[in-house]
Parts: C-alpha cells; sequence; structure tokens
C-alpha cells in the first residue's frame, strides 16, 4: 500500500470523487479505496458527506450523480440497481446464438447485455439506435454493428424520430431485445419520449421479442404504451414476477428467466 504521504486530504479526495463522477455514471466504494489508498468506511464518509450536501447519490456500494426529478436520464439509471441490471445483461447474452441477428434498443439494462455479449465474443449482426451498444459491440472483431439514422437524444445517447424508425423498418432479424420502464399483466411501457415507436418497429421487425426489466419495473405502467404483454416470447429479470404480472405471464405463454 502506498505511504500516507500519497493520500491525498479529506477535501481534495471528495473533489476527485466528484470529478469521477463527471466522467463515470458509477463509482465504486472498493474502487475508490484502493484508487485513494484509505479503507472502504473513509470513502463511505466521503461520500456520506457529499450526499448530505446534495452533490451526489448514494447507490448500491457507490455512489451515482443526483437526478434533479423523476425522469431519470440514462446516466443517472446506470448507476442504480447496478448488481440486478448486470446480473439480467450476463445471463440474457448468454442466451445469444453465435451468428443470430439482433436488433438492441437503448436503455440502461440492454447495455449490460450488450457488455456481457461483448466479453464473451459472441459472433452477432446487431442492428441498434444505442451509441453505448454499438461502441461495445463494435470492439469486438466477432460482430457486425449497424446504428440506424435519426435524431440524437443526448441524455439518453440514443438515436430516434421518424429516421430511425424508417432506418430499422428495413430490416428483418431473429430476436430483438428491449428494455421499457414499466411492465404489467396487460402492457409493456415507457416513459423516455420517442422510445415507444423505436420499441414499436423493432418488435415489428423481429420474429422473436425478449424483454430485459428488473423487478422495480414489474406491475408499473407508464405514459407512452408499447405493445401488449402478449408480443413478448421472453422476460429476463431478476425477480420472479408475482400478482397479476405472474398471471399475465403466464396468461400469454411468456418465458420467464430469473437472473438470481
Amino acid at each position: 500500500m502506498p505511504s500516507s504521504e500519497a493520500r491525498p486530504a479529506k477535501a481534495e479526495r471528495q473533489a476527485q470523487i466528484l470529478l469521477e463522477l463527471k466522467l463515470r455514471p458509477h463509482v465504486r466504494i472498493a474502487d475508490l479505496a484502493a484508487r485513494f489508498s484509505v479503507t472502504p468506511e473513509t470513502i463511505r464518509r466521503d461520500l456520506g458527506a457529499l450526499d448530505a450536501r446534495g452533490q451526489i447519490r448514494r447507490a448500491y456500494g457507490g455512489a451515482t450523480v443526483p437526478y434533479p426529478d423523476a425522469r431519470r436520464d440514462l446516466q443517472a439509471r446506470q448507476g442504480q440497481r447496478v448488481e440486478e441490471r448486470a446480473r439480467i445483461g450476463r445471463l440474457a447474452a448468454g442466451l445469444v446464438v453465435p451468428g443470430e441477428t439482433l436488433m438492441i434498443d437503448a436503455g440502461a439494462t440492454t447495455i449490460e447485455f450488450a457488455r456481457y455479449l461483448a466479453i464473451a465474443g459472441t459472433p452477432v449482426i446487431a442492428i441498434t439506435n444505442c451509441l453505448q451498444v454499438a461502441s461495445l459491440l463494435g470492439q469486438t472483431a466477432e460482430s457486425e454493428v449497424i446504428l440506424c439514422g435519426g435524431r440524437l437524444l443526448p441524455e439518453e445517447a440514443a438515436l430516434i424520430g421518424p429516421e430511425a424508425v424508417e432506418s430499422l423498418s428495413r430490416y428483418r432479424v431473429e430476436t430483438c431485445v428491449i428494455g421499457a420502464s414499466a411492465v404489467d399483466a396487460e402492457t409493456v411501457s415507457e416513459a423516455v419520449r420517442g422510445f415507444d415507436a423505436i420499441k414499436r418497429v423493432m418488435l415489428k421487425a423481429s420474429a422473436r421479442a425478449v424483454l430485459l426489466a428488473d423487478s422495480s419495473k414489474h406491475g408499473r405502467r407508464d405514459l407512452a404504451r408499447v405493445a401488449p404483454l402478449s408480443e413478448i416470447g421472453m422476460l429476463v429479470t431478476d425477480r420472479p414476477p408475482e400478482g397479476a404480472l405472474a398471471d399475465g405471464c403466464a396468461r400469454h405463454g411468456i418465458e420467464l428467466r430469473v437472473a438470481a
């Protein structure tokens, strides 16, 4: 371990933590402790002080940037339910068949799916409206990536609008992998304006639909209706659905995969 002379003072350390959060959506206590050569307890106190001043938002195992209102953009969502989304992404990536043709929409959980697909080196042809998905899969020699056209939605790092819909509609794929902000017994829905149209065209263009949705989305309905639940072939989640959603999945014959 470096000597105490190499350790920044508390104020400097907290300033560097804030700088890290400008560069990354989420920082982990263990990583910060190793970087600054201090104990995890020291980092927890730093994060507690920053959280009390409203400069960060505590999250599982670390911290993320605060969000101003209930409508959280991609960067904020990537700092929430980190472990759950990672498990979902890893499980879903393991279900992909080498050579499969995919459409992948934009979202925090679909990005995790693309990350694990890239780590595995599974060869695919992937069509997406998500800049991060394209970047992750584009770094692997095994995959061919097609990024659709459209208008950039900067806070979501995604392409939307009529041009994006028209661009995606030119293709036919075996599977679409989509996320959603809400799913109930009858409906898949979305809170981000413009995402609903993208998801609908992906559903129409694919032979099979896989929905990635952590349990915080269960039993909820948001503003924009994407599709009836019956159009989903598989739900990959972190906890078995309960109540009406469980009944709806059974009624519509949806295959469930739980990333425990």
